[in-house]
């Protein structure tokens, strides 16, 4: 059977954080090594990395050991916004197949390619993945992966300690990275995504009917603009002024439904509008055909999402033995108005789980059966016994 613990010490000496933190995992695994280690480690020890990579690959001999540096981490119903921390999950897979992977993008005669990626004799359900945002091409490199692994799933997030490249680390059994992605295959354990998005549709759902690229010109047959203007008027005063401060568009990844639900929706900002052609501009390309929605977001949409998703039937029925959050740095106590919100959710639904994870510049997880990369969103693995 599987096991799993978590370990979080907020010590500010590296040293002393990576010995306690060890040594949770130890006590809980009475000694025994972990088959996987993530390890999650606040921006006050990126200097240190090498050190901690090291003196956790000696203490707890993991089968695999990945990490990551970020903004905030997460421990067990808490997330740590302004200390130094270290974070750690582990766990014992008995018969499960964990590969290594380790992304680079390298200069050929064709261009940019993404190298590394393993050769496989077996197609495993789903991939762990850390990549850093300034030098890892993440969006086109799960667009690749749903071309050549359509059924794979993937998780993860992009590190968050640095303003600029070469800031970030990350870590795989023992070897540290500045750039890249690195990450796990799994097969044999059941690993179900939660993906919350934080947003609440408006009004109704619409047909694209006119677009080129990212440009949405016509929705059911009239401009973009006069349909977003119709929501408006239809709309509160407090969700108008949503709007005002930001409005986002739900695109449908399965149009074979028949009602579009929670979940069914990939939410992208509008990132425009031009009142002479009624065109609005969207964070991603759009066809004709597609069926979109106009989403709003805030504290109270982004509390209501997560809730909803947890306290539903596939994760409340799910039993799950362990988690890993990838939470985005814009939430936390600034966007909610208190700590601990998304982790303690997650604790206080399906928990008291052990669970690790980070505060992250990007957030990687399934939407409608395809992988995307995401923001304001929380991203959870929930992994079972």
């Amino acid at each position: 059977m599987a096991n799993y613990a978590f370990a979080l010490s907020q010590h500010p000496v590296a040293a002393h954080a990576v010995g306690e933190a060890a040594g949770q995992i130890l006590e809980a695994f009475a000694g025994e090594e972990p088959d996987l280690v993530v390890c999650f480690v606040s921006p006050h020890f990126v200097g240190a990395f090498d050190d901690v990579a090291f003196a956790l690959g000696n203490l707890l001999r993991p089968g695999i050991l990945i990490g990551t540096t970020a903004v905030a981490i997460i421990g067990g119903a808490h997330e740590i916004e302004d200390g130094p921390a270290v974070s750690l999950f582990a766990a014992r897979l008995p018969g499960a197949r964990l590969t290594p992977l380790s992304l680079t993008v390298e200069a050929t005669p064709d261009g940019h390619a993404i190298a590394g990626w393993p050769d496989l004799d077996h197609d495993p359900a789903t991939m762990l993945l850390l990549t850093d945002p300034f030098s890892f091409p993440t969006d086109g490199f799960l667009r690749q992966l749903g071309v050549a692994r359509p059924g794979l799933q993937a998780i993860g997030g992009a590190a968050s300690a640095a303003h600029g490249p070469g800031g970030n680390r990350l870590l795989l059994d023992g070897r540290v990275h500045a750039s890249g992605a690195v990450g796990v295959l799994i097969d044999g354990v059941d690993v179900r995504t939660v993906v919350s998005q934080g947003c609440r549709p408006l009004g109704r759902p619409y047909v694209v009917t006119r677009a080129e690229r990212n440009r949405v010109e016509e929705l059911a047959g009239k401009s973009a603009l006069a349909r977003l203007q119709d929501c408006a008027t239809a709309a509160s005063d407090e969700d108008r002024e949503l709007i005002r401060n930001g409005l986002h568009v739900g695109l449908v990844v399965d149009e074979h439904k028949a009602e579009f639900e929670r979940g069914d929706f990939l939410v992208r900002n509008v990132v425009g509008a031009d009142p002479e052609s009624g065109a609005l501009a969207v964070g991603d390309e759009v066809s004709v055909g597609q069926t979109v929605q106009f989403h709003v977001r805030d504290a109270a949409a982004a509390h209501e999402d997560l809730h909803a998703l947890l306290a539903g039937h596939d994760a409340a029925e799910h039993d799950a033995k362990g988690a890993l959050l990838f939470t985005c740095n814009g939430r936390g106590r600034s966007f909610f108005g208190a700590p601990d919100h998304d982790a303690g959710m997650v604790d206080a639904l399906l928990g008291p789980l052990p669970l690790a994870g980070a505060l992250c510049a990007g957030e990687i997880g399934p939407v409608g059966g395809r992988n995307f990369v995401h923001g304001f969103t929380a991203s959870l693995a929930l992994f079972s016994g």
